[in-house]
């Protein structure tokens, strides 16, 4: 795996650590973010889209990232648009 650092949550503290990463061999984005809360979490597994099952797959996680980090996660799709397969 080759991963691309993209940019780390700047108001991060000693504990917390909200990343963004681009996986350049698979062309994937890569997030660390913080772990939803169960009323959360419980929403998301209830959300229904036609066509797939409801529920969060155990392959599958949910995370949070802040809104602060949106201009990384756009530099990582670019990244990820520029790399060539």
């Amino acid at each position: 795996m080759s991963l691309l650092f993209i940019g780390i949550d700047p108001n991060t503290g000693d504990k917390q650590s909200p990343t963004v990463w681009v996986d350049q061999e698979k062309q994937e984005l890569v997030f660390q973010g913080w772990k939803p809360d169960s009323e959360l979490k419980a929403e998301c597994a209830a959300f229904q889209v036609p066509g797939h099952a409801q529920g969060i797959p155990e392959s599958e996680a949910v995370i949070r990232i802040p809104a602060r980090m949106v201009h990384m996660i756009r530099e990582a799709c670019d990244a990820v648009e520029r790399t060539d397969i």
